[in-house]
């Protein structure tokens, strides 16, 4: 471990907070009635979606209507991708490789995760996908992301509203989205990544004869466009298999450094949205220490671990093999940058890879573990991240009202037992649907079936598969057979509930508190602003993942870490 490779934790931290905050400002001036400089270009744009579609943007809509107009677009997209795929074979555009048709559980589980901004993929993408069907994953790596916004605006409307039946107007929010954001900058992350190697045709597999007499075939395609929307929009799911580990996805640090900045720049920026939108801008600060430190901690971590190396070998007295645990790491960046990347995989709930997570030591595994178990939180993806951090806000204030015994206000709103209740439904379905399916896949032979790596690690996998459907991730462990019909159909189920069963509790929460009066601010109401707020809400994040996971994460990353320093290897 270098001080090199620690200060690019800090450094990386520093460049996206800037970022964040100017796109912050320019997010609520786009979404709030402010005016922005994209406004001549993209205002008549707009005004001709509204009209071809009979949209009336002035219209304001209850919770109940919000969220049905969100699954609806989510619904459509889901049929399209089932029916593109289905058809793959005899839809011949744009498929020069000819692939054939994707398995009926391979289809299900992808539309789903395609959907619900997980991208999980358990098929290889150049050996599977025709371009016509990676085109379309690249429109719903739009439509997801932007109905994270949505969900975020619900919420917080409930906050900066009262005496408010109404929480804004989907189609609005949802069109101005997309324009504003999510389109112009997959554009310049495109145009940058192409300008630094990685290909934009349409062209077929290259086949080539290698001086060992081999054949290769290498294939190309969209790749700069469909990896710019992916990282933008903390989607994850590659043209590749190997993700941005293949050359042509991750071609040079440059790169890999630029894709870093795209991924955490949205939700980062919806931290300051946040405070702007409350007429608070204080009150994003606890929000952001709370994940800044718990992602630097989780990078420190992991860095140290994947370093110092395996301890199975320094227990055999192979000291000098044991310096660093290079095995699945990207070899052109070292453990630093590698392990900073895999930290942010799943603190921006990425799922983006470039290096095989099932090669991580113990600990080193299990610090993206927990981040997903977490609920995604520490940044998240667009939207969903805050609104999952704004859920452990309401349950910290709950707790600090308990202790001061008065009723807990939050940024001027009293937060009642409803409140409470969908803050706690919104942790505690995630929770359940990873513990109960994982519990389900370790016990039936169906799930046993597809675990090639016996003891703790292999739970781990399991653990991981899980946590990273519901937690809308997409990364996985590897070492498990995901394509059977068990975890295709389990995974699928993950996602699915990680979502909608997850943040619509909390939209419901957003509506109920639009409807309150404000309260003044009195002598006995707990400050939200500093840093006593920062330390209970990272507790709060800390002490919840722990008491519900801790069982299980001692009988599989803590237990195969313990096992290690005794020498002990569980093989495949």
């Amino acid at each position: 471990m270098t001080w090199q490779g620690a200060l690019q934790i800090f450094v990386l931290l520093a460049v996206v907070t800037v970022i964040g905050k100017f796109l912050g400002t320019y997010m609520f001036n786009m979404l709030e009635g402010g005016r922005t400089f994209m406004d001549r270009v993209l205002m008549p744009a707009e005004r001709g979606i509204y009209c071809i579609c009979g949209i009336d943007p002035t219209v304001e809509m209850r919770w109940t209507r919000y969220v049905f107009a969100l699954l609806m677009v989510n619904v459509v997209g889901f049929v399209i991708l089932m029916i593109l795929l289905a058809l793959q074979p005899v839809l011949t555009i744009f498929n020069p490789a000819h692939m054939p048709k994707v398995p009926f559980w391979v289809n299900l589980n992808t539309s789903i995760s395609f959907m619900t901004n997980t991208n999980w993929q358990n098929y290889g993408g150049e050996t599977t996908l025709s371009y016509l069907s990676q085109m379309w994953l690249t429109v719903q790596q739009f439509l997801s992301p932007v109905t994270g916004i949505c969900l975020l605006l619900a919420v917080v409307r409930g906050f900066s509203r009262h005496n408010a039946e109404t929480i804004g107007n989907f189609w609005r929010d949802f069109i101005r989205t997309l324009l504003w954001v999510a389109i112009p900058l997959a554009i310049i992350g495109a145009v940058v990544l192409m300008l630094l190697g990685s290909p934009q045709n349409l062209h077929a597999s290259t086949v080539v004869h290698t001086l060992q007499g081999h054949k290769q075939v290498i294939a190309q395609g969209p790749v700069a466009s469909l990896t710019s929307i992916m990282q933008l929009g903390d989607n994850g799911g590659g043209f590749f298999n190997m993700n941005v580990a293949q050359p042509f996805a991750g071609p040079n640090a440059a790169s890999i450094v630029f894709q870093l900045i795209l991924g955490f720049s949205v939700p980062v920026a919806c931290i300051f949205l946040f405070g702007k939108m409350v007429k608070n801008t204080r009150q994003a600060r606890p929000i952001f220490a709370s994940m800044a430190i718990l992602f630097v901690i989780g990078a420190l971590v992991l860095y140290h671990f994947e370093a110092v190396g395996n301890p199975a070998l320094a227990a055999h007295h192979l000291h000098l093999a044991a310096t660093h645990n290079l095995e699945g790491k990207e070899a052109r960046f070292g453990t630093g940058t590698t392990s900073l990347f895999e930290n942010s995989t799943t603190t921006i709930s990425w799922g983006s890879v470039i290096a095989s997570n099932d090669s991580l030591t113990p600990i080193g595994g299990l610090v993206p573990l927990f981040n997903m178990m977490t609920g995604e939180v520490i940044f998240g993806s667009w939207g969903a991240g805050m609104i999952g951090m704004i859920a452990y806000a309401v349950l910290a204030i709950f707790l600090a009202g308990l202790m001061v015994g008065r009723t807990p206000e939050y940024l001027g709103k009293k937060i009642e037992s409803f409140e409470v209740k969908m803050a706690v439904l919104s942790m505690i379905v995630p929770s359940l649907v990873i513990l109960a399916l994982s519990a389900l896949s370790v016990a039936l032979a169906a799930g046993k079936s597809g675990i090639f790596n016996p003891g703790p690690h292999g739970l781990s996998e399991v653990l991981y598969a899980f946590s990273s459907g519901v937690g809308n991730n997409g990364s996985a462990f590897g070492g498990l057979s995901s394509a059977t019909p068990w975890y295709s159909a389990t995974v699928g189920l993950a996602m699915l509930f990680g979502r909608f069963p997850m943040y619509i509790p909390l939209v419901a929460m957003g509506g109920a508190l639009a409807r309150k009066q404000r309260v003044p601010e009195s002598a006995g109401t707990f400050p939200t602003h500093g840093p006593l707020f920062t330390v209970l809400l990272t507790g709060t994040v800390v002490v919840v993942g722990a008491l519900i996971f801790f069982p299980a994460l001692a009988l599989g990353p803590f237990a195969e870490q313990f096992a290690a320093h005794a020498g002990k290897l569980f093989g495949g």
